[in-house]
């Protein structure tokens, strides 16, 4: 009954959840967008919500909770969204595994996006039972070290595990190393790519070196010079859940926070310096900061508005969409404010969780070592995954396989899934916060702000005063 009572739960909360999860693949481009923007409390507010409001009924809603009990002793069960990404990805692991296991089978829940896996986590929580969770969930990067700390009986390390972590960026691994143990194994790569039109560059003079390891003051004047000459932006960004702060800081190596609940934005340079940045390429036209994320993407980047896309290189589906442009374009790295290094970070990603519910957590550690965590199975895991649904590997080793050095027809034949897997190793590890997509939210207003003339250090300042009542709400 009790397992009746969550598949009805999460029935009812996942249906007034809208939100989908990161990566990429495919033509499935909303649901590839970062699936963070509700925020951890609001996800862990609705399963609580749902949970109260549930009554007494006890009839299977038959949704998003499926009996994931793998009775047989080759077996396991995994929750994970996207059919065109996530989804092709666990299936290649599978089969590699076979090879070692004949008898391996791997039950694979589709969910509807990431929040209907935070969801059946924390309904499994609040009823204190989490028989409903399969053996293995996956589980995007930027939430899981709240749900570790808010339910530490929800999840099994994998200490044991044999997974050579030094294959791996540091960046990549910090998101799923707490308290000094490792519980992830890293999925897919969200390391950002910097792709422009090369065509376009041509037109103004300019090749893709001439983007390559400059200064935002220099970029600003080649943007404005494209924009005069072409007509086009450089660069956009969906700015109702805008990453570009976050990504830049990321690029200089630091962070908008001093530690989980502490905001480092009045007084932070750097910050500051970014956001001007921003704030001039929107008022330059070099940067179109786009109201949504169908217009981010059908309009700015599908329809031939823009030069320049930054972001997860889950984003590169997205670009592949005009035909039309095939051939046209090439990526690189992230400006950065002095120039003195080329720019690294990242945007998105998920990894591989073991359940608390597993009772074959032996089997589970073997499987996510000889697929995703480097062992003999890896590149023949990513090499597929690649094919079928664009998941690029965050094992280093399983980047140097022929299926990732081969060029890219799109991209001019440049080897970029190679190279995504270089500069991932480079990207480095800055202070993350529980609270990262709330103060998302506040940078991206006092943005708005500053663009239609208010004070920009009114505005950091406001925004550093609203996330610390944020949280200082949240601790009560």
């Amino acid at each position: 009954m009790k397992r009746k009572m969550l598949s009805m739960i999460l029935a009812v909360s996942v249906g007034a959840m809208a939100l989908c999860g990161c990566g990429s693949g495919g033509d499935a481009a909303k649901t590839d967008a970062p699936a963070e923007d509700a925020g951890d409390d609001a996800a862990a507010d609705a399963g609580d919500d749902a949970a109260a409001d549930a009554g007494d009924s006890g009839e299977d809603s038959g949704a998003a909770v499926a009996d994931v009990s793998s009775e047989g002793e080759h077996e396991l069960s995994v929750y994970a969204w996207d059919a065109n990404f996530n989804i092709p990805a666990l299936k290649a692991a599978e089969k590699a595994f076979q090879a070692k296991d004949p008898d391996f089978k791997l039950n694979i829940v589709e969910q509807s996006g990431s929040q209907d896996v935070e969801q059946a986590v924390t309904l499994a929580a609040s009823s204190g039972d989490y028989g409903a969770l399969p053996d293995i969930v996956l589980f995007q990067d930027h939430y899981i070290q709240k749900f570790v700390a808010d339910y530490p009986d929800a999840w099994q390390d994998l200490e044991g595990a044999d997974i050579n972590w030094d294959d791996f960026g540091e960046e990549k691994l910090s998101y799923s190393t707490i308290g000094g143990k490792h519980y992830g194994a890293p999925v897919d790569n969200g390391t950002a790519i910097f792709a422009y039109r090369t065509d376009i560059l041509e037109q103004c003079g300019y090749t893709i070196d001439d983007v390559t390891g400059i200064t935002w003051d220099r970029w600003l004047e080649i943007a404005r010079e494209v924009k005069d000459k072409t007509g086009m932006a450089l660069l956009s960004m969906d700015h109702s859940g805008d990453d570009l702060p976050y990504m830049l800081m990321q690029a200089e190596g630091q962070s908008q926070w001093k530690d989980n609940t502490t905001p480092d934005l009045v007084g932070n340079e750097t910050f500051k310096k970014v956001l001007e940045v921003i704030v001039q390429g929107a008022k330059d036209g070099t940067i179109i900061l786009a109201n949504s994320w169908s217009e981010y993407t059908d309009q700015t980047i599908m329809g031939d508005q823009v030069a320049g896309v930054m972001n997860g290189n889950w984003i590169i589906p997205t670009i592949e969409q005009v035909s039309d442009n095939s051939g046209k374009w090439a990526l690189t790295t992230i400006p950065t404010l002095d120039g003195s290094n080329q720019g690294y970070a990242s945007n998105g990603g998920s990894s591989l969780y073991i359940t608390g519910n597993c009772d074959k957590p032996d089997l589970a550690k073997d499987f996510l070592a000889y697929t995703f965590g480097g062992g003999e199975g890896s590149k023949d895991t990513y090499d597929a995954a690649l094919k079928d649904g664009g998941v690029i590997t965050c094992c280093l080793s399983a980047g140097t396989s022929d299926v990732y050095k081969e060029g890219v027809d799109f991209f001019d034949g440049q080897a970029i899934y190679s190279d995504i897997v270089e500069m991932g190793g480079s990207v480095p590890v800055v202070q993350q916060s529980d609270f990262h997509y709330n103060l998302r939210t506040l940078v991206g207003n006092a943005i708005t702000n500053t663009v239609n003339g208010a004070n920009l250090d009114d505005e950091i300042k406001a925004a550093q005063e609203q996330i610390e009542f944020e949280i200082a709400g949240s601790q009560n």
